[in-house]
């Protein structure tokens, strides 16, 4: 268990055990370079209820996902989760090792979570599509 500080509730997350794995991985080794994201990746992955990927339900943020998502001011945005060799801001595709990508992954459509950016603010989604 790591010892990361939760100063705000989070809801329950679902991740495949595929994804699990491979992120878990990915935080692991980016430890040293990334540190917050990475600690805080590997904190959801600790959280996470894992299942095989034929058990995970609809409507749940994976890898690939594109989900739509309200900030805590109204605003809306629509992104694809990726790992980071295939991030493209370009292209709407956001990496899992950024703050805000770590907080989407495993959440179901409905659920919200508090996260905190890389310039420290807190901030607040809301997940209202997943495909």
């Amino acid at each position: 268990m790591r010892d990361v500080v939760r100063s705000r509730s989070v809801p329950q997350i679902t991740v495949s055990t595929a994804d699990y794995q491979r992120l878990t991985d990915l935080a692991t080794a980016s430890l040293e370079r990334l540190p917050e994201v990475a600690e805080e990746l590997l904190s959801e992955m600790d959280r996470a209820r894992v299942v095989d990927p034929a058990e995970l339900p609809d409507g749940v943020v994976r890898m690939g996902s594109t989900v739509t998502f309200r900030s805590g001011e109204g605003q809306e945005r629509t992104l694809t989760l990726v790992y980071p060799a295939e991030e493209s801001i370009d292209a709407q595709r956001l990496s899992v090792m950024t703050p805000v990508g770590a907080a989407l992954i495993g959440l179901s459509e409905g659920q919200s979570i508090s996260w905190t950016a890389r310039d420290g603010r807190e901030h607040r989604l809301t997940v209202t599509k997943v495909r």
